[in-house]
């Protein structure tokens, strides 16, 4: 009789073997230098978890001391509880009352136009706290009070961060919305979150071209009859129309320029002291079907995990002269924690960049990180597998050794992706950091800590502090090692979501309703496959929703994408399930090539014949198509689904919004199998 628990998993089929130590070096000046230390750690923050997290909150101001660190009843956690405190008080005025005022907070470079030199504009502490104060007090101009969701929708401007902050400091919880989303997005977050002022730009630059911001907010008002109030900030000085007749809901005019505004403003402006559990912000994150759901995050517990999280993770010292870069967009939640929240309470300088990485040449990031002595790059996979694309000569054309810590974040990263950046981006001397975590998380839960880790390409390795995650079935029983299953937390962490607004049931169904033990404990169901391999180590194997099932082999997505980039010709893959009248479901993958390899019949052998001899032969794609690119977000997520209706022969049905670029979509179509 099998000791295996019941439950079906998933089959894995990547072996990856090699390994990389941090450097002597590195362990020796980094906050966490073994693995020893680690594993100890680990072990206190989940036997005590009270005093482990008290601690690490004890480095930030609260106004008044919590009275308990925690109080859980699943799915329902408070942490702190008690405490007051203020987030932007955190990120800002802490450092100009330790004296800190005049050092560098943000660094923002914009796209260069017309070939000329790029903009830069630095903020330091005191400008963040002069700023904020401003913007708040311009908030409370409007009528916003504590407790009102205010949405914000711009560029990649510091006014951005100035506005969030600025929400922040008066207790108005912010919506932030890409700026890549439709104004039926954006009516659909105004809506959901009963917001009445928007924040955005007359527009943003991307490759040289206006992103029309204004006009999308413009035709998301026509749609929604809530919003009294839109603030403009000029970043293009492109037209715009402008609204001066009063809403039906009040008797100001509606759109305002945020330098007008501004001018009037005081630069006194007290943080307003909030409640731990009070909320922070709403981040709405898009589904296949439905609206979306706007996750809810508060206060205190997310201060302290975000703010541990950079220092250990990123390994950040505010006396060593770091800079810091993570290229995403403040409208994801990897902006949010990692642009922002997390990284200003550690004191290191953050750097925002407003264009797209391949603007005004591929080497765009390279030159700001030769510029600015870039210290830790934080970056998507999807961008660096285009990095590699674009040729190693553009990297190499720069100065890099400013880099200390590398990267990554919104997908697992395939091995060969990770030994690239390894060794062309990292020179090999930079530890990898490859983080798995979510919108709901908040902050990091599976990553390497760079002087203590030693990784392996493609896997996020250990759990970070506080979590206690595992490879379970539907019953929650732990899997054996490299057995694929669900990926579960057991218990609560600080930053965790605490709901979706307005909606319990659809928090608990989607989120606490699909792992439960036999004593009848829920846990957290992340929603993605992985397997823990004899050391302890994560590996992400793909969302669930996407496991193939052929012939009885329930197959991960990322692991046949990851053989199937692993041959020299192929740079990056999507692969997804489709009907097969034999086995029920093939395999069919999406191929973009290297520069000059020529698409055609003898490749696609090929490639068929190099995953089964990488991973077996019930892997082997029933269909190959190669693209010049695939269906992405402008966060870099490829659209899968979008790939499996053209896989069927279906139109597709779902929400587009995101999509970076529509034509993606009819190219692939018309590409022969």
């Amino acid at each position: 009789m099998s000791n295996k628990p019941e439950g079906t998993g998933i089959d894995s089929v990547l072996n990856e073997s090699r390994r990389f130590a941090p450097s002597d070096d590195f362990a020796g000046r980094a906050h966490m230098g073994s693995l020893d230390e680690y594993h100890k750690l680990h072990a206190r923050s989940i036997e005590d978890p009270g005093s482990f997290w008290a601690e690490i909150a004890g480095h930030l101001d609260w106004f008044t001391p919590w009275d308990k660190v925690l109080e859980w009843e699943a799915p329902d956690a408070r942490w702190f509880v008690g405490g007051t405190t203020n987030l932007c008080h955190n990120c800002v005025d802490r450092q100009v009352n330790a004296s800190m005022g005049e050092q560098t907070a943000i660094i923002w470079e914009g796209e260069p136009m017309d070939g000329g030199e790029p903009e830069i504009r630095r903020l330091s502490y005191a400008d963040l706290q002069r700023e904020t104060a401003k913007f708040a007090n311009v908030l409370k101009s409007l009528g916003v009070k504590k407790g009102d969701v205010v949405t914000i929708y711009m560029g990649m401007v510091p006014e951005l961060a100035i506005a969030m902050l600025a929400c922040a400091r008066i207790g108005a919880p912010h919506s932030i919305i890409f700026g890549g989303f439709s104004a039926s997005a954006i009516a659909d977050r105004v809506k959901d979150a009963d917001s009445r002022v928007i924040i955005t730009c007359d527009g943003s630059w991307r490759r040289g071209n206006v992103v029309p911001l204004k006009d999308n907010v413009d035709a998301a008002c026509r749609q929604v009859d809530t919003i009294e109030h839109v603030v403009v900030y000029q970043r293009v000085a492109n037209p715009v129309e402008w609204h001066h007749e009063p809403s039906e809901s009040h008797n100001n005019k509606r759109d305002h320029w945020w330098h007008d505004l501004m001018l009037a403003a005081s630069a006194d402006c007290p943080c307003e002291p909030m409640d731990s559990e009070d909320l922070l912000f709403v981040l709405y994150t898009s589904g296949t079907t439905g609206k979306p759901k706007g996750i809810m995050h508060t206060t205190g517990g997310y201060m302290v995990y975000t703010y541990y999280t950079s220092r250990i993770a990123f390994d950040m010292h505010a006396n060593l002269n770091q800079v810091y870069w993570c290229t995403a967009d403040i409208g994801w939640i990897t902006g949010h924690s990692y642009i922002i929240y997390g990284i200003l309470p550690n004191c290191v300088p953050t750097l925002m960049y407003e264009g797209a990485p391949n603007h005004p040449g591929p080497d765009r990031f390279w030159d700001i990180v030769e510029r600015h002595e870039v210290t830790q790059f934080y970056t998507a996979p999807t961008a660096i597998r285009a990095f590699m694309k674009w040729g190693d000569e553009h990297p190499k054309a720069h100065d890099l050794t400013s880099l200390r810590v590398l990267g990554t974040v919104g997908e697992p990263i395939n091995p060969e992706a990770w030994m690239w950046y390894h060794q062309v981006i990292g020179q090999e001397r930079c530890p990898i950091v490859d983080t798995w975590w979510q919108t709901e998380t908040g902050g990091h839960m599976i990553t390497p800590l760079p002087g203590a880790t030693p990784t392996k390409p493609g896997s996020c390795t250990l759990p970070f502090f506080g979590v206690d995650v595992a490879i379970v079935n539907e019953k929650g029983e732990e899997l054996p090692n490299n057995t694929g299953g669900l990926l579960a937390i057991r218990r609560p962490w600080p930053s965790m979501l605490r709901g979706i607004l307005g909606d319990r049931d659809r928090f608990i169904e989607t989120y606490w309703s699909d792992i439960r033990t036999e004593s009848g404990e829920i846990y957290y169901k992340a929603g993605d496959g992985a397997r823990r391999d004899d050391d302890g180590y994560f590996w992400i194997m793909g969302r669930i929703d996407d496991v193939i099932n052929v012939s009885g082999h329930r197959l991960g997505t990322m692991e046949v994408e990851s053989a199937l980039v692993a041959h020299d010709t192929v740079v990056e893959a999507a692969v997804v399930g489709m009907h097969h009248e034999i086995k029920g479901t093939g395999i069919a993958a999406f191929c973009t090539l290297a520069p000059g390899v020529k698409p055609d019949a003898d490749l696609r052998d090929t490639l068929r014949s190099h995953v089964a001899n990488e991973i077996g032969a019930i892997a082997k794609p029933d269909m190959i198509r190669f693209t010049d690119a695939l269906p992405k977000t402008r966060s870099g997520k490829i659209m899968r689904r979008l790939l499996k209706d053209i896989a069927e022969g279906r139109e597709s049905t779902g929400d587009t919004t995101t999509l970076e670029d529509l034509s993606v979509l009819a190219k692939i179509r018309e590409s022969d199998e």
